[in-house]
């Protein structure tokens, strides 16, 4: 991913308001962060439980989204897979994270929803420089590249529908 501006960042939000992304909270490690290595930017909402937000790239520009998730844990027994980087996590380490559509739609409350890695590490996860607690990467007959492309395709698909 292309390294982005704290500007770029806030100025690319397509599901809240110029207020809300004016006044949300960067990633805690904003200046360190491996742009090489990441397929998007995302992180959680340290101030406000339940939410967090993804910077990725829609049609040649930066799109900021918007997400909430239930702030509930599972069990630790309890396993689930991301949709985007197909990493199984114990726990509360998949979540449904959800954002309201762009336009019309999403001011009259429409949006849509994904399994996602709850701390959107997925793109550390897909290249093995983040390892899951307890959890697991299956083994895949797939290079690492092609996963990569599989992730990228899986999110580009899921901001497609914020638009549609």
């Amino acid at each position: 991913m292309k390294a982005l501006t704290e500007q770029d960042i806030r100025s690319s939000f397509v599901n809240c308001s110029k207020g809300e992304a004016k006044r949300l909270p960067l990633p805690r490690d904003f200046e360190e962060l491996p742009w090489d290595d990441l397929d998007f930017l995302g992180w959680r909402d340290l101030s406000a439980p339940g939410r967090s937000y993804i910077v990725t790239e829609h049609e040649g520009e930066p799109a900021g989204i918007s997400l909430r998730f239930p702030s509930q844990q599972r069990g630790f027994l309890h396993r689930s897979m991301c949709s985007l980087c197909l990493t199984t996590h114990p726990g509360s380490g998949v979540s449904l994270m959800t954002a309201r559509k762009t336009g019309p739609a999403g001011r009259d409350g429409n949006s849509v929803g994904l399994y996602m890695c709850t701390d959107l590490a997925c793109s550390l996860y897909v290249r093995g420089k983040k390892k899951v607690d307890s959890g697991a990467r299956f083994k895949e007959s797939l290079t690492t590249e092609e996963q990569i492309a599989r992730t990228v395709d899986n999110l580009h698909a899921f901001v497609a529908k914020l638009f549609s």
